[in-house]
C-alpha cells in the first residue's frame, strides 16, 4: 500500500510539461542586446555634422576681413622685404637668390621704357622736321635696344640657374623666367623692394 503511494506522488500529470531544468546544465541566457540594432543610415545620420554655418553671414563677414588681413600682411611683406608673408611666387632662398643678383647689377632692361619713349618721341617729331634720318635713327634706336634686352636677360637667366645649382644643387622651375622678369622693371618700383646694393654680392 506504502509503496503504491509513493508511486503516485511521483508520477507526473498527464499532459504538464516540466518546468525544472536538467541537473548540471546552466541557466539560457537571454539573446541580443535588449535594444533594436540601428541601421546603417541612422548611424550615419547621428555622426553627420552640418557643413554649413548657422550664421552666414557672419561667417563671410570673418572669412573677408582674414583675406584682408592677409593681404595687408603681404603688401606689407613687399615693402620691408619680410619674407615671412612674401607671396608663394616670391617665397624661398632660390627666389631670393634671383633678386639679389638682380638688384646687384644694372640691366638694360629696366632701361627699355625710357628708351622706348624717346624713340616715341623721335618718330613722332620727324615728319614736322621734315627728316626722315630722325625716324630711321628712332627705329634703329627701339630695335638695337630690344636686341640687347633679349641678350641680356639671356645672360641674367643662365647666371641665376648656375648660381642656384651651385649653391641649393637643384634649379626651381621657372627661376630663370622670375629673374628676367624682375630685371624687366625699373628698380625703384619693383616688389618686393630691393635689399642689395649694386655691385655687392647675394645674400
Amino acid at each position: 500500500m506504502f509503496g503504491r503511494a509513493k508511486e503516485k506522488q511521483a508520477s507526473p500529470v498527464p499532459g504538464e510539461v516540466a518546468q525544472t531544468a536538467p541537473a548540471g546544465s546552466h541557466p539560457v541566457k537571454p539573446t541580443g542586446k535588449g535594444r533594436p540594432t540601428p541601421s546603417r543610415a541612422e548611424a550615419q545620420a547621428a555622426r553627420r555634422r552640418p557643413l554649413v554655418p548657422a550664421d552666414r553671414k557672419a561667417a563671410r563677414t570673418a572669412a573677408r576681413a582674414a583675406v584682408r588681413e592677409e593681404r595687408a600682411r603681404m603688401h606689407h611683406a613687399l615693402l620691408t622685404g619680410d619674407e615671412k608673408h612674401l607671396p608663394a611666387r616670391d617665397k624661398g632662398p632660390q627666389k631670393r637668390l634671383a633678386r639679389d643678383i638682380v638688384d646687384s647689377r644694372r640691366n638694360v632692361g629696366e632701361y627699355f621704357l625710357m628708351i622706348a619713349l624717346v624713340a616715341l618721341v623721335l618718330s613722332f617729331i620727324a615728319p614736322t622736321l621734315g627728316s626722315p634720318e630722325v625716324l630711321f635713327a628712332s627705329t634703329v634706336l627701339i630695335y638695337s635696344t630690344l636686341v640687347v634686352v633679349v641678350v641680356d636677360s639671356i645672360v641674367v637667366s643662365r647666371r641665376v640657374k648656375r648660381e642656384a645649382a651651385e649653391r641649393f644643387g637643384t634649379v626651381e622651375r621657372g627661376l630663370g623666367g622670375y629673374a628676367v622678369s624682375r630685371a624687366l622693371q625699373v628698380r625703384r618700383l619693383r616688389r618686393p623692394v630691393v635689399m642689395v646694393r649694386r655691385g655687392a654680392p647675394p645674400r
